[in-house]
């Protein structure tokens, strides 16, 4: 207990200096009053005014900030300084005595400035609401006067030249009522007389006629442009219906191509080796030919030459001995007629008559001419007979080796032959032959056996014919 009570008083001083800052912190809670940012606080009683505030009234303004009141020997109260919107509707009549009624909106606010703080609070602290019909009445006014001094037309066109004139002569009064405006707008302007209307009306019949020009020229222009996009369509759709055609046509080609590639590469295979066929085939024909040639043509044509230079021999001796015995036979009549002329020349002198003589010698020419022509003649006779017994030894040369001869002719026109009977194959374009090597050998084989059915036949023509032509024997003449 004793030492309770020594720490009493050092207990009871300890809670007297808290409520003590308890009580001056609950005080100063309640007299510190702080300003919102969009107001400001008026406090009058126990104070001293600012320079601003000393031609009046005496208080203090208080912005963005607290200040300290004490309760009973000062009062504190709130200016806004909100934005107010008054609405303007006012009756005007303009400088051409035309009435009109002009409907704006006014946006202003107490300004910020401590002298306008200052003369609002003198006008309107407590009794704000009265500010909206206080900013009519002062515009109401300067609108009517600066309408007065303006045309209709002015006021359409101007509206922000109206707007800066009533604000420019309103300035004064509303800073002496401590406002600030911000914004004045013309919203709107009636007319009860009908003069706008009026005056707007040739204006909207041009405006309509233009407006009807240019429509019908937006529709012209408008049915060109679909028109040539139409024809740009067709000639797309064209253009793409025919690329489409052709590749249409290139696909079924090749298409087409694809499914002939394998009959197209065997008959081509087929066509080069009937080709290889026909070229062995040609070059076996040539190999019998030649063969042909040597074997049988050769010897034969050595024979017929032979038989033909000796009958060209034995005819040549024949001539030259028919030749020799006419001169022979020629030069004999000569010597007699010579040595009749002379026998006769030799009577006629002796029987000294001329008309003996006469007659002697004209059978002595007689006799002469008689003698050359039995020369003629036998010498005729004995180139006939030389000519005879030549063309006889051909012909008994051709009789015996006649076969021979038939051979060496239808040899040497084989060639031809062979190309007569393969000329109908000419007038074939393509030719597909089936069973490749075997069927080139058994078409040539077919062409080669009907060019041996005709040998036979040709064989006999050419014996006929040389038969006709063989001259008579010597008994037939």
């Amino acid at each position: 207990m004793q030492d309770f009570a020594a720490f009493f008083p050092l207990i009871a001083i300890i809670l007297g200096v808290l409520f003590a800052v308890a009580f001056i912190w609950v005080a100063t809670k309640l007299m510190w009053k702080v300003a919102e940012p969009n107001e400001a606080l008026i406090i009058s009683g126990l104070t001293r005014g600012t320079l601003e505030t000393r031609a009046g009234m005496d208080f203090k303004i208080v912005t963005g900030k607290g200040a300290l009141v004490l309760p009973g020997l000062q009062t504190v109260r709130a200016l806004s300084l909100t934005l107010n919107e008054t609405e303007l509707k006012v009756s005007c009549v303009t400088s051409q005595g035309i009435q009109v009624v002009v409907e704006g909106v006014v946006i202003y606010k107490i300004g910020d400035a401590p002298p306008f703080i200052a003369n609002a609070a003198r006008r309107f602290l407590g009794q704000q609401p009265k500010m909206e019909s206080q900013v009519y009445n002062v515009f109401e006014g300067h609108l009517r006067s600066i309408i007065g001094s303006m045309t209709v037309e002015e006021i359409i066109r101007e509206r922000d030249k109206l707007a800066s004139q009533v604000r420019s002569a309103s300035g004064v009064e509303m800073e002496k009522l401590g406002l600030v405006v911000d914004s004045l707008q013309i919203k709107d302007l009636q007319d009860p007389t009908g003069y706008i209307q009026n005056i707007a009306k040739p204006h909207i019949a041009q405006v309509k006629m233009e407006a009807r020009i240019a429509e019908a020229t937006r529709n012209r222009e408008a049915a060109e442009k679909e028109a040539e996009a139409a024809a740009m369509i067709a000639d797309a759709q064209s253009v793409s219906a025919i690329r489409q055609s052709v590749a249409q046509a290139n696909a079924e080609r090749a298409r087409a191509n694809a499914a002939q590639a394998g009959p197209l590469a065997e008959a081509t295979a087929r066509q080069q080796v009937v080709v290889q066929e026909t070229e062995v085939a040609k070059l076996e024909a040539d190999r019998e030919e030649q063969k042909l040639q040597t074997t049988i043509r050769k010897p034969a044509d050595a024979k017929a030459y032979a038989k033909r230079t000796d009958a060209e021999g034995q005819k040549a001796a024949d001539i030259s001995a028919a030749e020799a015995l006419a001169r022979r036979t020629e030069l004999e009549a000569q010597a007699n007629a010579r040595r009749t002329e002379l026998q006769a020349q030799a009577n006629a002198n002796a029987a000294a008559a001329a008309a003996g003589a006469t007659k002697v010698t004209g059978e002595a020419e007689a006799a002469a001419t008689r003698a050359k022509g039995d020369a003629a003649a036998a010498a005729a006779k004995a180139k006939a007979l030389a000519e005879a017994d030549g063309i006889k030894a051909r012909a008994e040369a051709l009789a015996s080796n006649q076969d021979a001869v038939i051979s060496q002719q239808l040899a040497e026109n084989m060639p031809a032959i062979i190309a007569a009977a393969a000329e109908p194959f000419s007038h074939v374009g393509q030719m597909t032959v089936l069973n490749g090597g075997d069927g080139v050998n058994r078409m040539l084989g077919g062409i080669l056996a009907q060019a041996g059915d005709y040998l036979p036949a040709l064989r006999g023509a050419l014996r006929n014919t040389r038969d006709a032509k063989r001259p008579p024997t010597a008994t037939g003449a």
